[in-house]
């Protein structure tokens, strides 16, 4: 596979990611979450050893900016544990900030040079600091339900620059799995093709027949909802995960867990924990899927999705 993965500890050849988590959050601080701050070096390199023996040798970090990533302390997890880290820029959806926040009233070109700097000079810190030598790897806009605000148009239009310039790939946060063939037109518009695009949370509208339409945009899948039982069981998303397969989607699909709550780590206090994905999740997956859809969903697909192919 031609290109190269952009991690926090360096390039590496997309052959070389292992087995990967495609969501998750070592740190983050969200207004929307009170209490439930991802914010303790020693507890999130913790849990990130539980996602590493549970399976794991790659996760993407998913937390865009303004919103507690750290990427320095992620160098540093990331060594400490052997887990390899793709960090992320960009901008979440607007509640996610206060109505002071800087970034609400960046500029499309404003944030253009902010992301562009994350992915080529080194991300910037919560102090505001540049880490030069820890740059991002993939470039994020959060959306609302069924909503593309101002914010996310010009956050759009910024990933649309920086990604001409560096052909990072981009994750899209979705409500509920809404706003997809309109995201993807808009992204199309800035220049962003479908099949440089992961759309997240699709499991949480499990649709198969909407998703292998979506799949046939050439658009990644994220399914990263097990163990949230409060809306689905995880056998509807082995369901809707297995059919979609069946429907010619099965070199689309992405897997993750986007546990992101102080409350639901175990290095934290709390439960299930990072390692629910590697260690009740794809055992299931596997047992009703078989091994080439596991090695597709963990290997493949997001080895391809997350790869670096800069224009010319």
């Amino acid at each position: 596979m031609n290109g190269f993965v952009r991690t926090a500890t360096g390039d590496v050849s997309p052959g070389d990611l292992g087995r990967t988590d495609y969501h998750e959050h070592l740190f983050q601080v969200s207004p929307l979450l009170p209490g439930d701050d991802l914010d303790d070096e020693t507890a999130s390199a913790a849990e990130a050893g539980h996602l590493r023996r549970s399976g794991f040798d790659t996760m993407v970090d998913a937390t865009p900016l303004g919103l507690g990533r750290r990427p320095s302390a992620i160098a540093r997890i990331s060594r400490e544990t052997g887990l390899i880290v793709v960090l992320t820029t960009g901008v979440h959806r607007r509640e996610h900030y206060a109505a002071d926040d800087p970034l609400l009233a960046a500029s499309e070109s404003e944030l253009a040079a902010a992301f562009t700097a994350d992915l080529l000079d080194g991300a910037v810190e919560e102090d505001s600091s540049r880490a030069p030598q820890i740059r991002a790897g993939v470039l994020k806009v959060g959306l609302g339900y069924w909503r593309i605000d101002e914010l996310a148009g010009r956050a759009i239009s910024a990933i649309g620059e920086a990604h001409r310039i560096t052909g990072a790939p981009v994750m899209v946060h979705l409500e509920f799995g809404t706003a997809a063939f309109e995201v993807l037109d808009r992204l199309a518009d800035a220049g962003v093709a479908a099949s440089s695009t992961v759309l997240a949370h699709m499991d949480r509208n499990p649709d198969p027949g909407l998703h292998a339409e979506l799949a046939a945009t050439g658009a990644y899948l994220g399914y990263d909802g097990p163990a949230r039982h409060r809306e689905w069981p995880d056998s509807t998303l082995l369901d809707c995960l297995v059919r979609t397969a069946g429907s010619g989607g099965g070199d689309r699909i992405l897997l993750g867990g986007d546990v992101a709550r102080r409350s639901r780590y175990r290095a934290y206090g709390g439960i299930p924990g990072l390692a629910y994905l590697g260690e009740r999740f794809v055992p299931r997956l596997r047992a009703i899927g078989g091994d080439d859809l596991v090695d597709a969903v963990l290997r493949a697909n997001p080895a391809r999705w997350l790869t670096w192919r800069p224009a010319g």
